[in-house]
């Protein structure tokens, strides 16, 4: 009980600690949002506030005798606790329509009873005896009238409705030089804290309800298993990105000039881009390393928790990347619903896998050779088949079993272009006959509850869960593609970038 708890304090811990860190990364836009809310507050109160102007007069509580009724008696000058409470009725009277009407009267002004006593304000000094009158007004002159007008009709109020008591004028009304209100200085420095706290909670708040896995450290939000690799967003290479180095330059300037159309995006084969080829040679030789044991043939499950996160690219790039160490492979688009391999690869759809295991037809021509335009034939590919009105039935079947079983004796490895889990539970079918699950997440575009979803399902069934291909990443969400920025874009780039520049135009010749 005790370890859970911990478990537990362990985790907000690590939580603000996050929160902490995106706030601190992010500080540069707190500063700038705090100072432009502090120059528009500043704005606003120089521009739309009306200033207002003080003027006040005080005076002192003076009473010998108090007449009740027909009884007269004497309180002396240092009875404070009845003086003060006299104040009180001093304001009481102050406020009074008869007296402000006297007081309006007098200052000769043209404003309502209402209209003067929201201007005034009384209260006792420091629990004395003197208690202050302060006129506030958008005109300093009618401030000081309004206030000399009150210390002249209060006084004789006050005598007519209390015996025995006055009120001296201790200081009397002075016409204001200067606003009271609004300061700018105060108010400036109350925008730039608003604008601050308001930033930094934004952040947090974003970086507490954000579920878009936006870097790699968000994928272990979702799980706990390794990231094998970072691929690039190769679109984004395509178009004079970072790794280009400097012959697709020339070409992109040549190109320009001459008025031809940009070649597209190429996404498979040899001719990606240098960091995506390293790329999945990273991810071949860790699949390398994460099998202890011997076998003829392997047999690895590619998924993701979502559709469009890339998960039939790079099952097309890792069966080529296997392919280029001499090795027999074999890709099986078991996405029956959605298949894609033959939009990806020049091969033919139908007939195919649904074919066989619904027994239309024998394995015999079903296994086409892979001729990606300008390589050799790399790899071997079943297409997906016609699409079935039940393929859970066909993947969990013992004919599908079999069928792995007996191609293992064919071919080094296989690789099995699976459904995303969070959609459909056909890749639940299949995975324990495989070896061990990919799960490929896209940046900008899984989310780490999908994702701990999808681990959830393939451990549910025993599924082994080889680790994580953090797709599609971009130079800002990946340390992996700021590394090689720094390093390979400006050296190995460079130098890459020539080699494969020529190496491609001498095999396109």
């Amino acid at each position: 009980m005790n370890e859970n708890k911990n478990e537990r304090n362990d985790e907000i811990e690590i939580d603000f600690q996050r929160v902490f860190g995106a706030i601190w990364q992010k500080i540069w836009a707190v500063v700038l949002v705090a100072v432009l809310v502090a120059v528009l507050t500043f704005g606003i109160t120089y521009y739309f506030v009306t200033p207002l102007y003080e003027s006040s007069a005080m005076f002192y509580v003076n009473n010998n005798s108090l007449s009740v009724g027909d009884t007269s008696f004497s309180i002396s000058s240092s009875d404070i606790t009845a003086s003060k409470s006299l104040v009180d009725s001093y304001i009481v009277i102050l406020t009074t329509r008869e007296t402000l009407n006297d007081v309006i009267d007098y200052a000769d002004i043209e404003r309502s009873y209402t209209d003067v006593r929201s201007m005034i304000s009384a209260s006792p000094v420091n629990e004395t005896e003197i208690f202050e009158i302060v006129v506030t007004s958008p005109d300093p002159a009618e401030a000081e009238s309004i206030a000399d007008a009150i210390a002249y009709i209060l006084p004789k109020r006050i005598s007519s409705i209390i015996e025995g008591t006055s009120a001296q004028i201790v200081d009397s009304a002075v016409l204001p030089s200067r606003p009271s209100s609004p300061s700018y200085t105060k108010n400036t420095m109350i925008g730039f804290i608003l604008g601050f706290l308001l930033s930094v909670v934004v952040i947090a708040l974003r970086e507490v309800f954000e579920i878009t896995i936006r870097v790699e450290e968000d994928i272990a939000r979702g799980c706990s298993y390794p990231v094998l690799a970072t691929v690039p967003n190769m679109a984004a290479a395509s178009k004079g990105g970072y790794y280009q180095g400097a012959y697709s330059k020339a070409k992109k300037a040549a190109s320009a000039k001459s008025g031809e159309q940009k070649e597209p995006a190429v996404m498979i084969g040899s001719k990606i881009s240098f960091a995506a080829s390293e790329a999945y040679k990273l991810l071949r030789t860790k699949l390398q390393f994460s099998f202890a044991d011997e076998q003829s043939c392997r047999v690895i499950g590619v998924s993701s928790a979502l559709a469009g996160e890339g998960k039939s690219l790079t099952s097309i790039n890792l069966a080529y990347s296997l392919s280029e160490l001499n090795k027999r492979v074999l890709l099986i688009d078991c996405d029956m619903r959605r298949p894609s391999l033959n939009v990806k690869l020049p091969i033919e759809k139908i007939p195919g896998l649904s074919n066989y295991l619904s027994g239309q037809s024998g394995l015999e021509g079903l296994i086409q050779r892979c001729g990606i335009p300008g390589e050799e034939d790399a790899f071997c590919v079943l297409a997906s088949g016609r699409n079935p009105p039940n393929p859970i039935e066909l993947l969990s079947s013992d004919r599908m079993s079999r069928l792995l079983k007996h191609l293992k004796s064919s071919f080094d490895y296989i690789i099995l272009d699976l459904p995303p889990v969070a959609e459909v539970s056909d890749a639940m079918a299949v995975a324990n006959d495989a070896d061990g699950v990919l799960l490929v997440v896209r940046q900008d575009h899984g989310n780490h509850v999908d994702l701990a979803a999808a681990v959830r399902e393939f451990e549910f069934v025993e599924t082994k869960i080889l680790g994580v291909v953090f797709n599609c990443a971009h130079e800002h969400g990946s340390g992996y593609g700021k590394y090689y920025r720094r390093y390979y874009g400006r050296y190995y780039g460079r130098y890459y970038g020539r080699y494969y520049g020529k190496y491609n135009s001498n095999r396109r010749e």
